[in-house]
Order: structure tokens, then C-alpha cells, then sequence
């Protein structure tokens, strides 16, 4: 069994964003997947970018505008977005609280590396 807790994890920091990678290609032979634990204060905004694997975001908590290809559309608590492998995405937090998301890829991709220092 593998688990790993947040306070376990490799981050990723810069203002206004935490990252915690939960799982990457590396981790486990037998995974095919990428996860990570993200968190955006008030205001702040991803870059957007793209990368290889398919990805969804799960809204743990906050709010905040969904950016994938030429769609927006607000997002929040309990809501899951998809984005399409090698599609330009970011997101923006819109609420007054932090905007954490569960984001998951496969097929798996090394994040540490994808994402570098930020």
C-alpha cells in the first residue's frame, strides 16, 4: 500500500499558490496516474498552460473561473472540470477564501519536473 499525507509530499510554492504532489510517475511502478493537492489564495491565477495527459480538477473548497481552450465557466465546492490532453488551461481564484482542488492526470507524468520552481 502506498500513502503519502500532504506534510509527506514534495511542494511546489510561490505567492498566493501551494502545491502538495501526492503521487507522480516514479512513485509507483503500477500507477498510471499523477495527483496533486493545490491550493490558490484570493485572487491569484495559474498560468495557463498544456501537458500531454488528460486532467480533471476536483473543487474541494472556494470558488473560482475554469479556463480550458475557449471555454470559462465558473466552478466551486463539489464540482469537477475536465480538461482534454494538450489543451491550454488555467484557473483563477474568484472567491474571498482559498480555492483548493484535487487535480488528477494519466496517463502519469513526472509534475515535479513538469512544473519546476514555479
Amino acid at each position: 500500500m502506498f500513502v503519502r499525507g500532504k506534510s509527506d509530499s514534495p511542494r511546489r510554492e510561490r505567492e498566493g499558490f501551494l502545491m502538495n504532489i501526492l503521487l507522480q510517475a516514479g512513485d509507483l511502478a503500477e500507477s498510471s496516474l499523477a495527483v496533486t493537492w493545490v491550493e490558490w489564495a484570493p485572487g491569484a491565477s495559474q498560468k495557463e498552460h498544456t501537458h500531454p495527459p488528460e486532467q480533471v480538477y476536483v473543487i474541494f473548497a472556494g470558488r473560482g473561473r475554469m479556463h480550458v481552450g475557449g471555454e470559462s465557466c465558473e466552478v466551486s465546492a463539489g464540482d469537477l472540470a475536465h480538461v482534454p490532453g494538450g489543451v491550454p488551461h488555467y484557473i483563477v481564484n474568484m472567491g474571498e477564501e482559498r480555492l483548493t482542488y484535487i487535480s488528477a492526470s494519466t496517463p502519469a507524468f513526472d509534475v515535479a519536473s513538469h512544473y519546476g520552481k514555479l
